[in-house]
């Protein structure tokens, strides 16, 4: 049987709104919020949260998740999960992003079934039809392309494929929440940057670049990330409504 662990990443910088990962929503910090989702997960056998600040360790302890401090130094999440994976005896690894309190565990386990269901996979990763004009355009909505195997072609800020026909095309938004077998993570950490990753700053493009295969999954469901004061206000009005 393989082990799942989902792991949290949980940093207090950000650029656009600091410290947002303890943002209060319904009486709760945000970061809660996203670990009482995960946690109901059905293919996750256990949850812990990676964090690089004091602030951080001792509000998710008082909720009493498992966490963990790594380093602050890391340029990217991943790098940081890395680290907390490194001494766990998992099989895969799920990178579940720390300001997504409205994340679907249906979207989770079904990232996880793909992993187990697809050796030749070293990590997956999931995608949603675009189908909001406004976001085609939009750098920070990255698009996707994929092939008949539902495998990652390539991933960019641009628009994807380029309609010069004016025909029907489908187009594809990514979702950031991957999958990764654990020893791949660990490889993955220490390869260097790419040409495309820099262009483009996608991380994905990476693993890509260097050969490795990244399986999507396809969901109907949309996720709402907080990057700033604005979109809380947005996560906010949703829990009101739904009373979560």
């Amino acid at each position: 049987m393989m082990k799942v662990i989902g792991i949290i990443p949980a940093r207090w910088q950000s650029t656009r709104f600091e410290g947002k990962i303890l943002a209060d929503i319904a009486g709760k910090p945000m970061i809660q919020h996203v670990w009482e989702r995960v946690k109901q997960s059905k293919l996750l056998d256990d949850v812990m949260i990676a964090c690089d600040d004091e602030r951080i360790f001792q509000a998710t302890e008082k909720f009493g998740a498992k966490v963990v401090m790594t380093s602050k130094d890391h340029a990217s999440g991943t790098d940081r999960i890395a680290e907390a994976a490194s001494s766990t005896d998992a099989d895969i690894i799920v990178n579940i992003q720390g300001d997504e309190p409205l994340i679907a565990t249906s979207i989770i386990d079904d990232l996880v079934k793909v992993l187990k269901d697809d050796e030749s996979a070293s990590m997956a990763t999931v995608i949603k039809v675009l189908d909001k004009s406004e976001e085609l355009n939009d750098p920070n909505v990255v698009k996707v392309v994929i092939d008949h195997n539902h495998y990652a072609i390539y991933f960019s800020r641009a628009t994807i494929p380029y309609n010069r026909g004016n025909g029907e095309v489908p187009y594809y938004k990514h979702l950031g929440i991957y999958a990764y077998r654990k020893d791949f993570l660990l490889s993955f950490k220490n390869l260097p940057q790419s040409s495309l990753e820099q262009a483009e700053c996608l991380e994905q493009l990476r693993a890509i670049e260097a050969g490795c295969k990244i399986k999507t999954v396809l969901t109907g469901i949309e996720t709402v990330g907080v990057d700033t004061p604005e979109d809380l206000k947005k996560v906010e009005e949703v829990f009101n409504a739904k009373n979560c």
